[in-house]
């Protein structure tokens, strides 16, 4: 860890604790600032603030009080799914405090360089198969961020040896001011966090936060194939490599049917990979052109990609029963990864779908439903869901309760030869704290079928 001593004796707010929020707290306490934390989850209920407390870090909760800012605090660290609307943050941002996420944090100490991987969809393949490939390759990676790894606590620990392999959401890099990643990558960009976020646009220049301090010295990985990429990666000051699906390209790295290509020159066959689909080539284009940035030989790549089968609750093969594949893509909370998902099929689905209602269309798996030969849909959105699909021509649907219900009705409604897919299209919190959660309960519900 670099010896970061601007924060010593500063007086720092960490709003919400979570995960994110104790890391950020234990560590700004090691660089020797004065710490305060405020969380709303009771102190008697709060076991991670009880902790906390013990090593000497002020703590208030069950509340945020309104003049908290009153006592002098020089900078705020909030936890990322803190909107900018709270009073307090708003409070700070009329202060002109600066209000950071713990990945700003990580960066000021860390030795290791980042590799930044950012997009709506797309992300968490991305960085884990290019943490895949830097460790066969014996590069030394770490991975932190939006998957699930405390980055400040990785960067902590990391030395100038390691690459730290970081997915990044947009809550994340909304609250970042110097973050520098040597590698950055836009997967694509679409409607995604509006509640959050208020407009596209706004959702969008905080995805090109991964690139916007970048300098020549660094590289931009961008989605070629989309205009709306294209343009934002004309601001980068990065060196650009573009990347693209749509045939061979003399620029940045590109696939067609049959192979993959390195500023034109063939590298390796699309039949040497085993993970399916077209939203997956483009994670795989990002993570080999990321890859080869940072010196992993081709040999390491194409060892992984032979033998890498999906990351778990993404298009995860689960098993395999009475002549039926089961996949789980419970991360699918979005229209667009459903309709990826889909279209990585070819023979036919009976789709578990469904959930949270934000009120958005369903229009846009319009195309992709024409393998769908059954749907089985639940939760808030369970009876429009399955409006819809009729309205796609499926003539068999059932709605049920939830997720343990829904692998019921698919195994009795499923043929021979069929996919049985979770692919739900919504977000999770209807009924599930999580679409990790809801995922988990998937595979148990399918491992128990006799």
């Amino acid at each position: 860890m670099l010896e970061y001593r601007s924060l010593q004796h500063k007086k720092v707010l960490v709003l919400g604790l979570a995960k994110s929020g104790v890391a950020a707290a234990e560590l700004l306490h090691e660089l020797g600032a004065f710490v305060t934390v405020n969380d709303a989850k009771p102190f008697d209920a709060n076991p991670e603030a009880q902790d906390l407390l013990t090593k000497g870090i002020t703590v208030i909760c069950g509340r945020h009080p309104e003049d908290l800012l009153d006592e002098g605090f020089e900078l705020v660290v909030k936890n990322p799914g803190i909107p900018y609307s709270n009073p307090i943050i708003a409070d700070a941002l009329k202060r002109e405090l600066p209000v950071i996420t713990e990945m700003e944090l990580a960066y000021l100490v860390s030795e290791a360089p980042f590799i930044g991987i950012t997009g709506t969809n797309g992300k968490t393949t991305t960085t884990t198969l290019i943490y895949e490939m830097l460790e066969k390759g014996n590069r030394k990676p770490l991975i932190a961020g939006n998957i699930g790894t405390v980055a400040c606590g990785v960067a902590a620990e990391a030395t100038s040896d390691n690459v730290i392999v970081t997915e990044l959401s947009s809550f994340q890099l909304m609250g970042t001011r110097t973050f520098k990643p040597r590698i950055a990558i836009l997967t694509n960009l679409y409607d995604a966090h509006l509640d959050y976020h208020g407009t596209f646009e706004a959702y969008a220049d905080a995805k090109f936060g991964v690139t916007r301090n970048q300098t020549e010295e660094d590289y931009f990985i961008y989605n070629k194939d989309q205009e709306i990429v294209k343009k934002y990666a004309e601001g980068s000051n990065a060196k650009k490599i573009p990347f693209t699906t749509n045939g061979r390209s003399d620029e940045g790295i590109s696939a067609d049917d049959k192979a993959i290509y390195w500023n034109g020159e063939h590298i390796l066959n699309r039949d040497e990979i085993a993970l399916p689909g077209k939203h997956n080539l483009e994670n795989i284009l990002c993570a080999v052109a990321a890859c080869l940035i940072h010196g992993c030989s081709l040999s390491s790549i194409k060892e992984v990609l032979a033998t890498f089968a999906g990351v778990r609750h993404r298009s995860q093969f689960v098993r395999e029963w009475k002549g039926r594949k089961v996949y789980n893509d419970s991360k699918a909370t979005n229209c667009l990864a459903t309709k990826s998902a889909l279209e990585a099929f070819s023979k036919p689905i009976v789709l578990l779908a469904g959930g949270l209602d934000r009120g958005h269309s369903f229009e846009e798996l319009r195309e992709a439903m024409s393998n769908v030969r059954a749907v089985v849909a639940f939760g808030e959105t369970g009876m429009r869901f399955i409006e819809f699909a009729k309205s796609c021509g499926v003539t068999e649907t059932v709605a049920a309760t939830n997720v343990e219900d829904a692998v019921v009705y698919a195994a009795n409604l499923s043929e021979d030869g069929d996919i049985i897919l979770l692919s739900p299209a919504c977000a999770s919190w209807d009924q599930y704290d999580s679409f990790e959660i809801r995922g988990d309960v998937f595979i148990d519900c399918v491992m128990k079928l006799s």
